[in-house]
């Protein structure tokens, strides 16, 4: 790939493009022809840096052509602009070359069109939830056909690699958009070498200054980096023949890690680059997939292996297909990381799907369910993107049913999400594990390879707060659904006891005159709108008002819905309210679902999902309209590296503590690797972000720092 992306780079003619498509695919007659159609419909057309601008669809086609031998492909890859920038129609497409061809093309077509229509620029807040949007309708659009979306993720790596003839907002912009939408799908659709490239062309753009210091690392010590795994492969060679093998029958690679993944790491556990263990690596390459345990073999024979550090994904494949096992060793105070796999499992692990003759989803060889389980059904974008990176960037573990069934879930993943990769109905009526035959809690962590037996209930669990303690989206959008219909519930029949309450009727007659006015569908808004609550009052005094006539005296009087400010609550009421009290059974927190009890001049505050508040709203106590009075101070998450020495984290406290800063959680040790890791979530007086993040930095060495409000926006 490498080879093919220089020579990619230093193309500047029309002639020069199809002399490189062509030493990557025969120029038969449907590709001459797609070719001069293109030509034509572009004609007079020129790219930002003013090259022609058929030289994109030609090198587009080259970079199909390379990761993939289908016509078809590379026919729609030369076309897949005509219909979106000429006049030219997909029916002319159609009768030209083909059903085929036309669906990719059309496909491709419809990409471009449910993207924004500029660019968001890229100081504007909105730039990741619309990138998140836009990867939700891109992944709808092309859902029916998986090679759309290859030849998109072609199209997208030639733009990057011609990204310097635009103004540095759209520069930014475009590379964002590609990290957050295009490499996540070129990783799960197993393409190892579009997505790599993908990564580090925007990182490029992103991180400028961490790029340099990357690139000046690896740059400055290339020499000596390359001479360590010369010697490597030397010595590894050496054994393999000492060992039965022929020099033909293997291939080694060497390879430094490629300059996100670098990054990434330093981020993840907090060190430089100095410390990144897997820095270096080596693929060895056999005939025979036996032939790669035999290699593993003489590794783990000849060079002290890190345990910890072993994957065998040959034996348990990737969802994408992609089959290699992982080992990192020592040599020489040098550490390697060294990937074993065959020449066929090389191509697939570097071309995904794009290596196999059939694309659609449901034929045989290629595993596409995951793409089917990205569609989510909530608007909320924030969640949507939640969801979205849960699944997308995380790593992966292998583990097993009882009958030997294979679940892959990301790393971090515990026995609930289990139960909902099973099936649906087994995470909602889960009530218990046994993780390797020893009964566990839901939220214990899976590791690789655990045999995961679940138990469930005759009827569902309702888990609220525990969505944020499962790892997949499928468990989180699940277990969410399951509790918006439950809360809609409690919230219709809250709705007519605050109804009767403030007019002072009977809720068996705020029932009636809810059916009898077909309102039952938005009963619940009631409840949560006080707008909707309002307009509802006010409707029903008016025709009891008209109904009664003369016996207007007898009506409830004019009811005026007052906010009145409690403590940390709102309560509107027409009633004297003076004080809130909680009961002994719930204690709510900040932001959870809450319902209020009318008792005496008194607000007598439960958790929604509490027994004892369900069963006197099933009574038709008194009930009043509550929420939380919006929080004045802002929120913010920290991860941090505390001092290693005795103490650390309690003077990191007492700091906290004198710059006024209110703690809501803390978290210690949670990443095995780095035991002085400090993740918490606290609340300041202090809005200026930076100035707060300076203070703190002062004291210990921040690894993330996010206001709440700013989560979605970065």
């Amino acid at each position: 790939m490498k080879e093919l992306i220089d020579k990619i780079k230093n193309i500047k003619s029309v002639e020069e493009a199809q002399k490189l498509l062509f030493t990557l695919y025969p120029p038969t007659k449907k590709i001459q022809k797609a070719l001069q159609f293109a030509k034509d419909a572009h004609e007079g057309q020129y790219r930002k840096s003013g090259e022609p601008y058929i030289i994109h669809p030609i090198l587009v086609a080259a970079i199909t052509a390379f990761v993939t031998n289908d016509e078809t492909m590379i026919i729609s890859a030369l076309l897949h602009d005509v219909v979106e920038d000429t006049s030219h129609c997909i029916e002319e497409i159609e009768e030209l070359f083909g059903k085929d061809v036309a669906s990719l093309v059309e496909g491709l077509t419809k990409i471009v069109a449910i993207r924004s229509e500029e660019l968001i620029p890229s100081s504007s807040k909105e730039k990741l939830i619309t990138s998140a949007l836009s990867f939700r309708k891109m992944l709808i659009a092309s859902i029916e056909d998986v090679r759309v979306l290859i030849v998109k993720l072609c199209d997208r790596l030639h733009n990057m690699l011609t990204l310097d003839a635009l103004p540095a907002a759209k520069q930014k912009r475009i590379a964002e958009e590609t990290l957050v939408v295009y490499a996540p799908i070129a990783h799960r659709l197993g393409i190892a070498s579009i997505k790599n490239y993908l990564e580090d062309l925007s990182f490029y753009y992103l991180f400028p200054q961490e790029y340099q210091r990357i690139d000046e690392f690896i740059r400055s010590h290339k020499l000596e980096l390359q001479m360590k795994l010369n010697e490597f492969i030397d010595v590894v060679k050496k054994k393999m023949v000492q060992n039965g093998f022929r020099i033909d029958d293997f291939e080694i690679l060497s390879r430094i890690k490629h300059y996100y993944s670098i990054y990434l790491k330093m981020q993840r556990k907090g060190i430089s680059i100095e410390e990144v263990l897997d820095l270096l690596a080596i693929r060895i390459l056999v005939k025979e997939k036996l032939a790669c345990y035999k290699v593993l073999g003489i590794i783990h024979t000849n060079f002290k292996p890190l345990v910890m550090r072993f994957k065998d994904y040959i034996a348990v494949p990737k969802e994408n297909g992609y089959q290699t096992i992982h080992t990192t060793v020592f040599d020489n105070s040098s550490i390697f990381e060294v990937q074993i796999r065959t020449f066929k499992m090389h191509h697939t692990a570097e071309f995904g799907v794009a290596a196999h003759w059939k694309y659609k989803i449901g034929d045989v060889g290629v595993n596409l369910a995951w793409l089917e389980n990205l569609q989510y059904q909530n608007e909320n974008i924030e969640e949507f993107y939640e969801l979205v990176k849960n699944d997308l960037f995380s790593e992966d573990i292998s583990v097993f049913s009882p009958k030997g069934d294979v679940f892959t879930l990301p790393r971090g993943a515990v026995a609930l999400d289990f139960a909902y990769a099973v099936h649906t109905d087994i995470g909602n009526r889960a009530k218990a594990a046994y993780i390797n035959k020893q009964r566990s809690t839901l939220l214990s962590e899976l590791k690789n390879g655990d045999i995961v037996r679940i138990e469930t209930a005759k009827e569902p669990i309702l888990r609220c707060s525990w969505i944020d303690a499962v790892k997949t989206s499928k468990a989180k959008e699940q277990m969410r659904i399951l509790c918006r219909q439950k809360f809609k519930e409690i919230n219709a029949k809250a709705a007519i006891n605050i109804l009767a309450s403030e007019l002072r009727t009977d809720p068996k007659q705020i029932k009636e005159w809810i059916e009898e006015h077909d309102l039952t569908p938005q009963l619940h808004r009631i409840a949560t709108e006080i707008n909707y609550l309002k307009e509802i009052k006010n409707r029903y005094l008016s025709e009891y008002r008209k109904k009664k006539g003369m016996l207007y005296l007898l009506a409830p009087k004019h009811v005026k819905l007052e906010p009145k400010e409690l403590e940390n609550f709102v309560i509107y009421t027409s009633y004297s309210i003076n004080s809130v009290e909680f009961d002994y059974c719930c204690h709510p927190k900040r932001g959870d679902e809450i319902v209020a009890f009318k008792e005496g001049n008194k607000a007598i505050v439960h958790h929604k999902m509490c027994h004892k508040a369900q069963k006197l709203i099933d009574e038709g106590v008194p009930m009043l309209y509550i929420e939380w009075k919006e929080d004045s101070l802002p929120h913010y998450k920290l991860i941090a590296l505390l001092p290693d020495r005795k103490g650390a984290l309690a003077q990191f406290l007492q700091y906290l503590s004198k710059i006024d800063i209110n703690i809501i959680s803390i978290e210690l040790g949670k990443n095995v690797e780095q035991t002085n890791m400090c993740e918490m979530e606290f609340e300041s007086n202090i809005s200026d972000s930076e100035v707060l993040r300076k203070k703190i930095a002062s004291k210990v060495k921040i690894l993330e720092f996010i206001k709440s409000s700013d989560a979605y926006n970065r």
